[in-house]
């Protein structure tokens, strides 16, 4: 699991020992904590291609041949909060028999993506 940190950290998506506690929090009991090395890497780049780079409504999806580990990141929304840009994802993961599914609500702070809770969730 501290590998999984490790890469979050280094690519950007958990950029503080907040940040990555709460990633061991939200990867805790889903099919990440089997990835593989380069599983994990193929994760979080379509990951951070689905935030920077998807519209509402598109999937990125990922395969590693090699270790049959896969998944799809999915932006179900966007929107602003607090004057930054945020989005809502829908992650799927399936590795060594394990899925998952979940969302997750991420605000850009300082060129870096950090998790949201759900007491900062706008209301609608």
């Amino acid at each position: 699991m501290f590998r999984i940190v490790i890469v979050a950290a280094t690519l950007g998506l958990a950029s503080t020992p907040a940040a990555a506690q709460a990633w061991i929090g939200l990867l805790k009991n889903t099919p990440a904590e089997r990835f593989q090395e380069d599983d994990l890497q193929m994760f979080l780049e379509h990951a951070r291609k689905a935030l920077n780079e998807a519209p509402d409504n598109q999937t990125v999806s990922w395969e590693n041949p090699r270790t049959r580990a896969r998944g799809d990141v999915t932006v179900l929304k966007s929107f602003e909060s607090k004057g930054r840009k945020c989005k809502t994802l829908r992650v799927r993961n399936e590795a060594d028999g394990r899925k998952g599914d979940n969302n997750f609500s991420l605000c850009s702070v300082d060129g870096k993506w950090r998790l949201l809770s759900s007491s900062q969730i706008p209301k609608k």
